[in-house]
Formats: C-alpha cells, sequence, structure tokens
C-alpha cells in the first residue's frame, strides 16, 4: 500500500438539523464550528440536514424535507400536487 495517500480519521459529532439529535464518529470531513459534546470535550461540529434520526424510511413518519425551496419551486413550475382524495372526487363528477 502507497504510503501517506490515506485521510486521517478524527473523531467528528454530527448534527441532524431536522430532529435535533448529535452523535460522535470518526470522520474525515472538514469544518470550522465546534461544539461540547455530552461528554464534556470539545470537538469538531459537521451538520446535517437529514439522517436515520430523521428519513422517513428509518422513522416511518412522512415528511417533506424542503430545504432549498425544492418544494415551491416544483410547485410553482408544475402546480400544487393533488392528494388521492382530491382524484377520485374529480373522478365521481364525470
Amino acid at each position: 500500500m502507497r504510503p501517506d495517500i490515506h485521510p486521517e480519521y478524527r473523531q467528528v459529532v454530527f448534527h441532524d438539523n431536522s430532529s435535533g439529535e448529535q452523535w460522535l464518529t470518526k470522520s474525515t470531513i472538514s469544518t470550522t464550528e465546534t461544539v461540547t459534546f455530552s461528554d464534556g470535550n470539545e470537538y469538531p461540529l459537521a451538520k446535517v440536514e437529514i439522517s436515520s434520526y430523521s428519513h422517513p424510511f428509518f422513522t416511518g413518519q412522512m415528511k417533506i424535507v424542503d430545504t432549498a425551496g425544492r418544494v415551491e419551486r416544483f410547485e410553482r413550475r408544475y402546480g400544487r400536487r393533488k392528494r388521492s382524495g382530491d382524484a377520485a372526487a374529480t373522478d365521481d363528477s364525470k
């Protein structure tokens, strides 16, 4: 194996902005922020928009996570999405 090609791993605290959960793990990510973790030590902080704590697949709760206005942009472009109940009501009126 070639020397000096692998990144250095360090302890980093990840913070899920959606759920507020924090966890400590090893990572190579570079960050500028730091946080004091529950063990009393200060670690680099990496913020994420979604993780297993807030993702619908893991939580079983469906919610739309829109951090950059993507849903609004889609609705402006293609119109508001119809719910299944709304579609059934329009079919009966024919």
